[in-house]
């Protein structure tokens, strides 16, 4: 341990332990996941982050070792500590450049937004030197008067290559177009078991995979259209969860991007329909469901189900507003006359 502590401190990393953890160093081999809490300050004290409160949350940060993360110290300093463990890292600037772009992009995830959110389209190096503003101004500081940082560190679990499934973040191209048929299985099995919020999940991960890989090559190019069709029934199966959630301008949004490129989509078309049935759209719906049978005429039942369904819905819309402002414009009725105490 000493020796360790030796070399951290030769790196311009000083460790001070916290509480010793349970077990035997792990060796660390690349492709482990290690999950952990940390905080981070400056040296007065001025707290940055904690992953127990970011976003009113307390979500750990997860690590798969060897990707090259883009704060690499946080790699130097975990493979030092046992599970359970917590210490602190004070860290040298040299080591320390890089945290405000990690931090904008994990207080991002925090929130529910792109990661990149904000980012400029170029390397980290280039990012530093720019004055281009964060939306943080504890961050904006810290990228132009760069400065040591303590991280205070417990790490919760160190997972052996193999042991889990990877995040999409941490996967090689290969590892993506490998995952996507098994997640896509996972999505069906879970529709049919009625689980169709856990389901949607699922496929809108196997969508996230393709359109990440599609987004390196050229719009048109065979590659791309290739994963276009893969992405195409994922899409409209989310879409179904989607229609069955209750999102119904979302069906609309994807149906419409999927026959403005594929105008022979029926299941496009008959979805969109729905979508445009439920929320009162009734010129478009019916427009949607005419090109259906104009596709497909096998499908002239279901149409017709879905086409009285929408008008027994208007019909009872009607009467309800009818009665609703029954007498309110009738102007024969005399006023109630006043009466006074």
């Amino acid at each position: 341990m000493e020796e360790e502590a030796r070399k951290l401190l030769e790196e311009g990393i000083r460790k001070k332990l916290i509480s010793p953890g349970k077990g035997q160093l792990s060796t660390f081999p690349n492709g482990t996941k290690v999950v952990f809490h940390y905080r981070t300050s400056l040296c007065d004290g001025t707290v940055l982050d904690d992953s127990r409160t970011m976003g009113g949350c307390s979500k750990p940060m997860e690590l798969i070792l060897g990707k090259k993360f883009k704060l690499a110290v946080w790699e130097r300093v975990v493979i030092t500590m046992r599970q359970g463990e917590v210490a602190e890292f004070t860290c040298d600037t040299k080591h320390t450049a890089l945290y405000p772009l990690v931090s904008q992009s994990l207080r991002n995830i925090s929130v529910g937004k792109d990661p990149l959110e904000g980012q400029r389209h170029c390397c980290g190096i280039a990012q530093i030197h720019s004055h281009h503003s964060s939306g943080h101004k504890d961050l904006d500081h810290l990228q132009a008067d760069p400065q040591p940082l303590v991280f205070a560190i417990e790490l919760l679990e160190v997972l052996p290559p193999g042991s889990f499934q990877l995040d999409m973040w941490a996967m090689t191209d290969k590892e993506k177009l490998d995952a996507v048929p098994q997640i896509h299985e996972e999505g069906n099995a879970l529709f049919k078991e009625g689980k169709v919020k856990e389901a949607s999940e699922k496929y809108y991960n196997a969508i996230a995979c393709l359109k990440n890989l599609q987004m390196k090559e050229h719009p048109g190019d065979d590659a791309w259209v290739q994963l276009d069709q893969m992405i195409t029934p994922l899409l409209l199966n989310y879409c179904q969860c989607q229609l069955l959630q209750g999102q119904y301008y979302e069906v609309i949004e994807h149906c419409s991007s999927l026959v403005f490129k594929y105008e022979d989509n029926v299941k496009a078309y008959y979805k969109r329909g729905k979508a445009h049935a439920a929320v009162w759209n009734e010129k478009e719906a019916r427009a949607d469901f005419t090109k259906v049978l104009e596709l497909d005429p096998s499908l002239e039942a279901s149409v017709n189900k879905e086409l009285k369904a929408l008008e027994e819905r208007l019909r009872t819309k009607k009467q309800e507003e009818k009665g609703r402002y029954k007498g309110l414009f009738d102007f024969n009725t005399r006023p109630a006359a006043a009466t006074t105490g």
